[in-house]
């Protein structure tokens, strides 16, 4: 009898495992889906770094963005100040399966630099935010499983744990908080290889674009460990602009302007 309940308990455990890892992928599928078909889009921001005892220094950077059929989106960062990184560029090729390639100008040295896979957990340009944050958000990266349900700002949110399946990656987990309406996700933490809160992602000031895409133009990320934190604060945003493949190649980096 004994054997009997327990090999039950454990079939209903692994149900209700299933069920909650089922349901945390269609959350991530409708976030995806949500977000796709935009094509090209251009923003002007900020990124304000504070340091642990509040002193801040701001920089101005450019960033194009193409949504590329059947595989991740390549994105851009030129930075234009101050002039101690001006010129500096990030380009990021995101993969919905395989590592993301990553590369960084460096004016200084005249020289492209490669992000490797086992180097993306470190700090982009010093501040709170990695080289592995900047990628986009694709299904194929991680392992979902929902939390339940929570509440932000009013707002009714689906709690969601995401694993990376990045062997190379910073994190043992992520939890989001995504909005069950617009399929946005409103806050992200991250915990850290040994499995410790690391950093809190908070996004607010979201904007409707094309009446179906809504943007964050204010994303603040704390970083618990370091009592540092990073402000991105978006100034200009537009949708579909002349962009090509062409335009995303890393050995033309050096002619960004």
């Amino acid at each position: 009898m004994f054997k009997h309940l327990l090999c039950s308990g454990l079939a209903l455990l692994s149900l209700s495992s299933f069920a909650q890892n089922e349901k945390g992928m269609q959350i991530a599928l409708e976030q995806k889906a949500r977000n796709s078909g935009w094509n090209s889009s251009y923003s002007e921001f900020k990124m304000v770094l504070q340091s642990k005892t509040g002193d801040k220094s701001t920089r101005e950077m450019r960033l194009k963005t193409l949504e590329v059929d059947n595989d991740g989106d390549k994105s851009l960062i030129v930075f234009d100040r101050p002039n101690d990184v001006k010129g500096t560029v990030f380009l990021n090729h995101s993969h919905i399966n395989d590592a993301d390639e990553q590369w960084l100008y460096l004016p200084a040295l005249k020289r492209t630099k490669t992000i490797a896979s086992r180097n993306k957990s470190g700090p982009f340009v010093g501040s709170e935010f990695s080289f592995e944050d900047l990628a986009s958000f694709e299904v194929g990266k991680y392992q979902f499983t929902y939390l339940g349900e929570d509440t932000i700002a009013d707002r009714k949110v689906y709690k969601v744990e995401q694993v990376p399946v990045d062997k190379f990656s910073g994190y043992k987990k992520r939890i989001a908080w995504i909005d069950s309406q617009r399929y946005i996700p409103l806050k992200i933490e991250f915990f850290d290889r040994k499995g410790s809160a690391l950093k809190t992602l908070t996004m607010t000031d979201y904007q409707l674009y094309l009446d179906k895409y809504w943007r964050s133009h204010h994303m603040l990320m704390d970083n618990h460990q370091t009592g540092k934190s990073t402000t991105l604060i978006t100034e200009k945003f537009e949708f579909n602009i002349d962009l090509r493949v062409q335009d995303f190649a890393n050995r033309r980096l050096h002619k960004v302007r």
